[in-house]
């Protein structure tokens, strides 16, 4: 199974001036908390006139044209994005999309085991005997619902063309990457297929959030130097009693001027991204070890088990006991 985002967090980087230090910390700390995972990857050559649709699915979804051009129709979505060659589509929440040569055009929809075939050395063929398009396709599987306003504030779609200036060379390197590999009969393509399309989902959102088009409050956050700081002391001591005056002082902003900012850029008061952010990694927690539900509490900044039991019921919807017995279950 491919490695999460928080693995690939992990490996050195190139430096990247659009951003400050915290960006990358806060960002795979939340895709962390999601436990992502790659689970279909493949090309898929398209002659015209074709058309197709894959099915709704929660998961995250990726795009990428090799070759040619498509029209990409999102559930829900007011109109068709043109893509162009090199263009990369996200789909963060996921959900149904089309894509076809043309409107009009006959759709062909993609079944499971087409998904499961254009993993595997080859590629799926779509279409008619008229101009050629080759796509490939990434989806993605959160374990766990997104729980922090950072994700949710995210786009229903992220289009970010080749000559977009939001591209950096490092995102380019991957696409270009990503698409000799989709073509490629190398032992273990699909492996680096895989990895690849871990990197660029997270390039993806980099971009997007460097991009002048971000105008959503979320995780355009972390491009502000004083909140992204912020959130960065809250994820690395989520533990300490912060108060909205000590994230001021830390960031060097009156407490009236950070309190605005920061739900302005974020989507909610600074107390309430701590608390919302203490119970998305006590539920990590729950799920992931076998610590005591005290020690659970203590890790979550709580000095009473009582008090956390309280305070995850109102998040959760369930006490802690039982939240870990049903998700070990599932």
């Amino acid at each position: 199974m491919a490695s999460s985002p928080k693995e690939l967090a992990d490996r050195p980087a190139y430096p990247d001036a659009q951003f400050p230090e915290a960006l990358a910390d806060v960002l795979a700390d939340v895709l962390d908390s999601m436990r992502l995972s790659t689970v279909m990857h493949g090309r898929f050559e398209l002659h015209a006139p074709w058309g197709i649709q894959f099915p709704s699915s929660p998961g995250a979804h990726i795009v990428l044209v090799a070759r040619g051009g498509a029209l990409l129709e999102v559930e829900g979505g007011e109109k068709g994005v043109s893509l162009s060659a090199g263009d990369v589509a996200l789909l963060p929440h996921g959900g149904a999309h089309t894509l076809r040569d043309a409107e009009g055009s006959p759709i062909h929809i993609i079944g499971q085991g087409e998904c499961q075939r254009a993993r595997g050395i080859g590629s799926v063929r779509v279409g008619g005997d008229g101009a050629r398009t080759a796509l490939v396709a990434s989806s993605f599987r959160h374990e766990v619902s997104p729980s922090t306003r950072l994700f949710d504030a995210l786009p229903r779609l992220i289009h970010i063309a080749a000559d977009d200036t939001a591209t950096t060379p490092s995102l380019a390197s991957t696409v270009q990457l990503l698409i000799a590999e989709s073509a490629s009969s190398s032992p273990g393509a699909t492996v680096v297929m895989s990895r690849l399309a871990d990197i660029l989902l997270v390039q993806a959102i980099r971009a997007h959030i460097a991009g002048n088009q971000c105008q959503e409050h979320g995780l355009r956050a972390l491009a502000d130097p004083p909140i992204a700081k912020a959130l960065s002391l809250i994820h690395e001591r989520p533990t300490e009693p912060w108060t909205v005056e000590r994230l001021a002082t830390a960031v060097a902003l009156s407490r009236s001027g950070f309190a605005a900012r920061f739900n302005a850029l974020v989507g909610e008061p600074p107390l309430e991204y701590l608390a919302r952010w203490r119970m998305t990694k006590a539920a990590q927690l729950l799920r992931e070890s076998t610590l005591p539900l005290s020690d659970v509490a203590t890790a979550s900044g709580y000095q009473s088990e009582t008090s956390f039991n309280r305070a995850f019921k109102r998040w959760g919807g369930s006490a802690p006991g039982a939240y870990r017995r049903d998700h070990r279950r599932a």
